[in-house]
């Protein structure tokens, strides 16, 4: 600064002002702009000017920028990503990221989203993650809320993993356990047959006090060859894809005016699986990539094959009958046959479908259960049927 001001008085002062240019190391270029800015705004001149262009030749037009405005509207809970994605659909050239993001932030149109520190989390599943479409499906209960006529709304919904496509989302008279299975009857009739169901250790779904937390319901999924799949008791971060889908239902839902009826839940799934792009889809849509699964479902089954084991029924106490003693296994399995093998010290291993439950012990007519703790069951999984 102080160069520059003493260059400029001297070429005030006259003489060469090439070999005064020369002197200070700069191109008469430069030193004649400099005295120009000394002459028009004196020594404020001198100061260092922002070399930001005061016009850029990529900048949005008022139609761009309108139109970006105008999806957000349509859609105020979607991200950047999103809102580009639809543009380019409808509009075919887009803009970068960044200018969604800048536009949408200067319009006041963006949520900021609170930092969470990543918790690692133990499993009590087998880790089973949806490779492709209806290797595993989540199921859960949506947390309820009152509709405007002041009616408890909590909808059933079930999504496939690997896709996200929600498969349901159902407003359910109760919550009982035939009533969810006639939701996934005709979800099973209409597409097929998952090979896991992953859910919460509450009912329906399973059962705290029942062994292996089998629940009626979730016995049904096993005898149709269904593998179980369950989240840590308290942590819905274990089932975090259908945790966040919920969170979109509850801000394009919940918090709307509307009625929560039945069709407006199947309008929420419908933009859902075919109108809104997944960041994690490479902006595709749920519905290009899900697909029936080829297990057709062909009703519930009655007989379970154990091939050469013995057999024996539960009965609707819960207990079977074995060496003339009953002995009570879980409430859960009545109507069901179980195998029964020989196993070690005189004991007798229980299988229902795949699943080991445990062994008999008759010198004391009692029933041990597998054990399944949620901090041993990564290093003790659930044992199956060889």
């Amino acid at each position: 600064m102080n160069q520059k001001v003493e260059f400029v008085l001297k070429a005030m002062g006259g003489g060469n002002f090439r070999a005064l240019c020369a002197e200070y190391g700069i191109a008469a270029k430069t030193g004649y702009k400099w005295k120009e800015r000394f002459m028009q705004r004196g020594l404020e001149g001198m100061e260092e000017e922002s070399r930001r262009p005061h016009a850029s030749p990529e900048a949005l037009s008022e139609v761009a920028v309108c139109r970006i405005i105008r999806l957000k509207q349509r859609h105020p809970h979607w991200g950047p990503k999103k809102i580009q994605e639809l543009y380019r659909r409808e509009h075919g050239e887009v803009p970068s990221e960044s200018s969604f993001k800048r536009v949408l932030e200067r319009a006041g149109m963006v949520e900021k989203r609170r930092e969470r520190k990543a918790v690692d989390a133990g499993r009590i599943w087998s880790g089973r993650r949806g490779a492709e479409a209806n290797a595993v499906w989540t199921v859960d209960f949506k947390g309820w809320w009152y509709d405007a006529q002041g009616q408890r709304c909590e909808p059933l919904t079930v999504r496939d993993e690997h896709s996200r496509f929600v498969l349901a989302s159902e407003r359910l008279s109760n919550a009982r356990t035939e009533t969810v299975w006639k939701s996934f009857e005709g979800l099973f009739e209409k597409h097929g047959l998952p090979g896991a169901i992953r859910s919460d250790n509450g009912a329906p779904f399973a059962s705290t006090r029942s062994v292996l937390g089998l629940s009626r319901l979730s016995c049904r999924w096993v005898a149709m060859g269904i593998d179980l799949e369950r989240s840590r008791p308290g942590c819905p971060q274990d089932n975090g894809g259908h945790e966040r889908m919920h969170r979109d239902m509850s801000r394009e839902l919940e918090r709307s005016p509307g009625q929560s009826t039945q069709a407006e839940l199947d309008l929420w799934r419908e933009e859902f699986n075919w109108q809104r792009p997944h960041e994690a889809l490479a902006m595709k849509c749920p519905g290009e990539l899900y697909g029936p699964s080829p297990r057709r479902y062909t009703g519930l089954p009655t007989d379970l094959d154990y091939g050469g084991m013995e057999r024996r029924r539960i009965k609707a106490q819960g207990s079977l009958m074995w060496q003339g003693q009953h002995i009570f296994v879980s409430s859960a399995l009545a109507g069901w046959d179980v195998g029964l093998k020989p196993g070690a010290a005189e004991r007798w291993e229980v299988y229902f479908g795949n699943l080991r439950l445990g062994e008999l012990e008759p010198s004391t007519a009692s029933f041990i259960g597998t054990p399944w703790r949620p901090n041993e069951a990564a290093a003790h999984p659930v044992n199956l049927l060889p």
